[in-house]
């Protein structure tokens, strides 16, 4: 195969991608796509085996994949994997903010406040710490997508779960600000809300989880987002399960 047909195959060659929660479910799913397509994948979370699980799976398929530890609610871990990532592949073309917790235990007045913390944390604050550490490499290059996995919730009443609610509308706001700060640099911002997905963070009970999302159809998202014509910029996507579960 030629270099133009294996370019053309593999569109995100000599590309460095990172996947923040990227050791299981949805994270692992859109890495182990984004190296298939040619890019580098890094791996980034807080439990290194689950990392490396992921890391083994893509290098068997014959992708490339870096393991990094990152705590995203702290922004010393985030900065220290960002100059990491600069001194050892000096670019970032794709970053994917997946890394996230659930929070359905019940009605807001009986949340405790450091379990709000946690979730805003993890959820919005971590979308913040991640662009703020790795845009400026973007915007060196004048080029760069960047990738935010909100939810539905982010967009409907969630009952019980009124924090991951508001953590994920949050996410929203600030992926469709920071996409009109950066479009003029050649930097996409996208956000993908995806509706019941079958993975650990997920609420199961009464559910179907044949008729769920798979991590898979997030992933393939991912993709169309990525393998956009330079001229084109989709801004959000709403996925739901063709039938409801």
């Amino acid at each position: 195969m030629d270099t133009f047909s294996h370019s053309k195959t593999l569109p995100l060659v000599g590309q460095v991608a990172i996947i923040t929660g990227a050791g299981r479910g949805i994270g692992a799913a859109i890495a182990s796509l984004l190296a298939r397509l040619g890019a580098t994948a890094v791996l980034c979370g807080r439990t290194r085996t689950a990392l490396e699980s992921t890391a083994k799976a893509i290098a068997q398929a014959g992708g490339k994949a870096q393991v990094i530890t990152c705590d995203v609610t702290s922004i010393e871990s985030v900065e220290a994997v960002a100059k990491n990532i600069e001194s050892s592949l000096g670019r970032v073309d794709v970053l994917v903010n997946n890394a996230g917790i659930g929070g359905f235990g019940g009605p807001l007045h009986l949340l405790a406040p450091d379990a709000w913390d946690q979730i805003l944390n993890t959820n919005l604050r971590g979308v913040y710490y991640t662009i703020h550490a790795f845009a400026p490499m973007m915007l060196r290059a004048r080029s760069g997508h960047i990738i935010n996995i909100s939810s539905i919730s982010g967009k409907n009443p969630l009952p019980n779960g009124a924090a991951y609610a508001a953590s994920k509308w949050g996410v929203n706001g600030l992926s469709y600000s920071v996409a009109e700060e950066l479009r003029g640099h050649n930097i996409r911002v996208s956000v993908i809300c995806p509706g019941s997905t079958h993975t650990d963070l997920s609420p199961h009970e009464g559910k179907d989880p044949a008729k769920m999302l798979q991590p898979e159809d997030v992933a393939h998202a991912v993709e169309m987002l990525v393998t956009q014509t330079p001229q084109s910029f989709v801004s959000e996507i709403v996925l739901r399960p063709t039938q409801k579960p």
